[in-house]
C-alpha cells in the first residue's frame, strides 16, 4: 500500500471527521467549512488494531538527540539546549508492517542519508505544558525514519542559512502505523537499530536519548502551541549513513512491528 492511500482530499465533512485543521485554532464544523477553489490533501497514519487513521497535523523532529550522535554532526551535546525543526505533513509515507514499500531516490542529492527514530503521536495539546503532565499528550507511538539529504543539509548550514531543503521534502518520512497507547505503554528502554541491506548501521537503546520524550513535549511547547494530530520525531542514533539506489533499509525499535524500504 503506498502513501497516497492513506490520502483524502479535505472536503468540509472529512474535515470535520477528522479533526485535522491546518492553520485554525479552532475546529471548523460541516456547516460552517468554507467553499474552496480546490481540494488540498490531508494526511493520515493508520492506527493498529483499528479502522480508524491519525489525522497528521504537524510533524516536529528533534535534532541530535542522542549523544553519540550529536558528536558526529559535530556538537557537543553536554552544552546543547534541545533544537527542532519541521517536516511538511505531505512528507509522510506510510508503510505497512510485512511489507517493503518503494522508497524514491530524491532529486538534488548525491549522498542520501538514513535516520530511523521512536515517533511520538499527540491527542491532546497546549501551551507551556509541565514536563510530569506531558505524557499525558501522547496517544501512541510509531516507528518512523527521518530521511536527509545530507549534502544539501551540510551545504546550507555551511552558508549559515536554514536547511529545510535537506530535511523537508517529499515522502522523508516514512512511517509505520500508530499504535495506541492503552497497547503498548510508553516507550522508555528498549532497542533501536537500522539495518541496509541486511547489515547493522544504527543501534542503540531508547535510554540513550539525551531528551526523553515528556521532555521533548514540555520543551516544544515553550515556542509552540501543540494540537492534537502532532507528532514528534524524537531523534536518531549515532552512524547515520548513505543509501543509494537498489539499498534495502530495515529499521527496529522492540515492541513494535519492523519497518522496510526500498530505495528505488
Amino acid at each position: 500500500m503506498t502513501h497516497t492511500t492513506k490520502r483524502g482530499f479535505l472536503q468540509s465533512g472529512a474535515l470535520m471527521a477528522t479533526g485535522a485543521v491546518v492553520g485554525c485554532a479552532t475546529p471548523v464544523t460541516a456547516a460552517d467549512a468554507p467553499a474552496t477553489p480546490f481540494a488540498v490533501p490531508a494526511t493520515y497514519i493508520p492506527i493498529a488494531g483499528s479502522t480508524e487513521q491519525f489525522p497528521v497535523r504537524r510533524i516536529y523532529c528533534i535534532g541530535r538527540n542522542y549523544a553519540a550522535h550529536a558528536i558526529e554532526m559535530g556538537s557537543d551535546p553536554s552544552r546543547e539546549p534541545p533544537f527542532f525543526f519541521q517536516k511538511p505533513t505531505d512528507a509522510i509515507q506510510v508503510v505497512l508492517p510485512g511489507t517493503v514499500a518503494d522508497h524514491p531516490y530524491p532529486t538534488l542529492t548525491k549522498n542520501y542519508h538514513y535516520e530511523v527514530e521512536l515517533v511520538a503521536a499527540l491527542s491532546k495539546g497546549g501551551r507551556n505544558i509541565p514536563m510530569d503532565q506531558a505524557l499525558e499528550r501522547v496517544y501512541g507511538y510509531a516507528l518512523g525514519l527521518d530521511m536527509t539529504r545530507r549534502d544539501l543539509q551540510h551545504g546550507m548550514g555551511d552558508q549559515k542559512k536554514p536547511w529545510e531543503i535537506g530535511k523537508s521534502f517529499d515522502r522523508s518520512a516514512p512511517i509505520g502505523p500508530i499504535h495506541k497507547l492503552a497497547q503498548t505503554g510508553h516507550y522508555t528502554k528498549g532497542a533501536i537499530w537500522l539495518k541496509v541491506n541486511g547489515q547493522i548501521k544504527q543501534q542503540a537503546t531508547l535510554n540513550h536519548m539525551i531528551w526523553s520524550v515528556a521532555e521533548q513535549i514540555s520543551k516544544l511547547s515553550e515556542a509552540f502551541e501543540l494540537f492534537p494530530g502532532d507528532i514528534i520525531y524524537s531523534g536518531t542514533p549515532e552512524n547515520v549513513g548513505p543509501v543509494v539506489k537498489g539499498d534495502v533499509i530495515e529499521c527496529h525499535i522492540d515492541g513494535l512491528p519492523e519497518l522496510s524500504v526500498k530505495i528505488i
